[in-house]
């Protein structure tokens, strides 16, 4: 099994291709494969077998077994581990609207270590209502709620004008970690951690690669 090695000791790159490993090799369990191989994870998601070899190796000391391959609930287990998601952390979002609203009605939250125990936003027609069971309180109580419930995880869903005022009070209740899907840059403190989510970004790169394939199909 594994052997809980540091986050830090981890690229950002490694860590940002485990939740890939992790869907891959469960859907792999649930079709009854008990083991598999780096060279087989490799080619199913379009990697290099050799990158593959050593992200498992930076995560865990699963052994491979030379035409076995990886113990798969083994390396689920490793992967779960070292990703937190083994022990599941509340979170609040704030901002109840589309996107909110979505990113609260998604249960797959919790398969990734995410609970999602409350929301915020300012609309009269949305505070005292529940979003798949979420209830939604007045933005002007996170951080007393924040507090009380000890949550450390805040995700951040509101327009770009109001960001930095919802990160501020998010930090002012506890929160340590920001998930950040407003468009605006936040000036937190270095002991907070912060991901953001560039929509705009991630279209450009889609729009890019999509020109690239029609290009070359001509």
């Amino acid at each position: 099994m594994g052997n809980n090695k540091e986050i830090t000791n981890v690229s950002k790159a490694t860590i940002g291709r485990l939740p890939a490993y992790l869907r891959y090799l469960k859907e792999k369990e649930l079709a009854g494969e008990r083991t598999i191989s780096s060279t087989a994870i490799a080619e199913d998601l379009k990697l290099n077998a050799v990158q593959v070899r050593k992200d498992l190796a930076e995560i865990s000391t699963v052994a491979g077994k030379p035409k076995l391959g990886f113990e798969i609930a083994d390396l689920i287990a490793d992967i779960n581990r070292f990703l937190g998601y083994d022990n599941v952390t509340d979170a609040v979002l704030v901002g109840a609207g589309g996107l909110g609203h979505a990113l609260v009605g998604y249960g797959g939250f919790k398969n990734y270590g995410l609970n999602i125990v409350a929301a915020f936003d300012v609309s009269p027609d949305l505070i005292g209502k529940t979003i798949k069971g979420v209830p939604i309180f007045a933005a002007s109580e996170i951080t007393r709620l924040v507090r009380r419930l000890n949550v450390l995880i805040g995700i951040i869903a509101v327009p770009k004008a109001a960001a930095q005022e919802v990160a501020d009070a998010l930090t002012a209740g506890g929160v340590r970690a920001i998930w950040n899907f407003a468009s605006a840059h936040l000036n937190l403190p270095d002991d907070i951690a912060v991901k953001n989510e560039d929509m705009a970004a991630s279209l450009a790169i889609l729009s890019k690669r999509l020109a690239e394939i029609l290009y070359n199909e001509k």
